[in-house]
């Protein structure tokens, strides 16, 4: 795995993903407790967010934890979103953004612990959103391995009960579960998880 994941196949499919939600899903329940609405505008802040991160630029002070309120969602999410996960995308792919310490979502962390949580966020959020919206998804094995790699040692310090804001308590899968199916687990949502 390199040091420098790029983010731009995760923030493509994300906007792509988007593309696919209808008006009437928005109220529907996701894999990660929350309406679709709510992972949706978690998804618009944080694209904002991991982009300062990246260019170490805090527009309105110090970070803040993205907002998760489906009522917040710009009427213009649609084109909104997926121009800042453009942005998202373009700010790491400065080998800058990757060096010396930032914040992000009120957090102090290295850029390189940054550039690794923002495509965590951008696989998981993408498969929290796919499942919820009867939507495929297939990620690629080098991002779900670099998500595997930065997720998998944060799971186990924390003995498996989760952290709080990022993820809830690990869940139990086979041993023989494919990667991607790890990897959910470990951010404490069932991989069989399907729509109501």
């Amino acid at each position: 795995m390199t040091s420098m994941p790029d983010l731009t196949a995760a923030t493509h499919r994300m906007a792509g993903l988007l593309a696919g939600v209808r008006d009437y899903q928005l109220t529907a329940p996701t894999p990660a407790d929350m309406t679709l609405g709510t992972v949706l505008d978690h998804v618009n802040g944080l694209s904002l967010a991991f982009t300062w991160a990246a260019r170490k630029d805090f527009q309105d002070g110090p970070s803040q934890p993205p907002s998760s309120d489906a009522s917040r969602l710009p009427p213009d999410w649609r084109a909104r979103i997926p121009e800042r996960l453009d942005a998202l995308a373009a700010a790491w792919r400065s080998p800058d953004a990757w060096q010396g310490m930032t914040q992000a979502g009120g957090l102090e962390l290295s850029g390189r612990d940054a550039g690794h949580v923002a495509l965590n966020e951008l696989v998981v959020h993408g498969w929290d959103i796919a499942r919820a919206s009867g939507q495929p998804y297939d990620p690629t094995d080098e991002e779900i391995q670099a998500c595997l790699v930065f997720v998998a040692p944060t799971v186990e310090q924390s003995g498996g009960q989760g952290i709080e804001g990022l993820f809830g308590p690990a869940v139990d899968v086979p041993d023989d579960a494919s990667p991607l199916d790890r990897l959910i687990a470990l951010t404490g949502r069932r991989p069989d998880w399907t729509a109501p």
